[in-house]
């Protein structure tokens, strides 16, 4: 099984390279792993896909509240949310093809950003399984070239607004500096 883990963290130099070489020694597999910028200037959000099969999520969740630079871990996984993963793909396309092609990209609310003599590039935003179903229609045709963002994802609505830093043990703001989250980077 395939957990989401949604981690905040304090932006600084190297926090990738942590995180990252955590999994490595820990043995836990990284099905996707993105980063970007927050609300907050000071922290970057990581959305992390584990592969659970061979660990379980909450041995991966306990290893990364042990990261200094790591201010939250939520699983969210089980919590609804809105995920997205974004694709860009160059597909081999005569220009006698493209209206048949655009015609099939529209079904999947994707577009066509770039137009080549013999190629272009599709454009497909959505859920994962939406953005491998336009690519398995693709494939076909030919693609020359893939790029995607790996998994995003938020909590709906107001289900963030009581979220905690819960360190090990469950106990909300384990592993925090004196003063609590707000020395850190606040929740919502």
């Amino acid at each position: 099984m395939k957990h989401t883990l949604v981690v905040r963290v304090r932006d600084e130099p190297g926090v990738l390279n942590r995180v990252t070489r955590l999994f490595s020694r820990r043995n836990f597999n990284i099905d996707s792993l993105t980063v970007g910028g927050s609300e907050r200037p000071d922290c970057s959000r990581m959305t992390i896909v584990v592969d659970t099969r061979r660990v379980p999520a909450r041995l991966v969740e306990a290893n990364l509240r042990k990261l200094v630079p790591v201010i939250e871990v939520e699983d969210v996984t089980h919590r609804p949310t809105v995920s997205r993963d974004l694709a860009l793909i160059r597909v081999r396309c005569a220009p006698n093809e493209r209206s048949e092609l655009a015609s099939l990209v529209s079904i999947f609310r994707g577009r066509i950003v770039d137009v080549a003599a013999d190629s272009v590039i599709v454009e497909v935003t959505g859920a994962v399984e939406k953005v491998d179903g336009l690519i398995a229609l693709l494939q076909p045709r030919g693609i020359e070239e893939t790029v995607r963002t790996g998994k995003v994802a938020l909590l709906r609505g107001s289900a963030q607004a009581g979220a905690v830093d819960r360190g090990p043990g469950g106990q909300a703001g384990a592993g925090a500096p004196e003063g609590g989250l707000n020395n850190r980077c606040e929740t919502l």
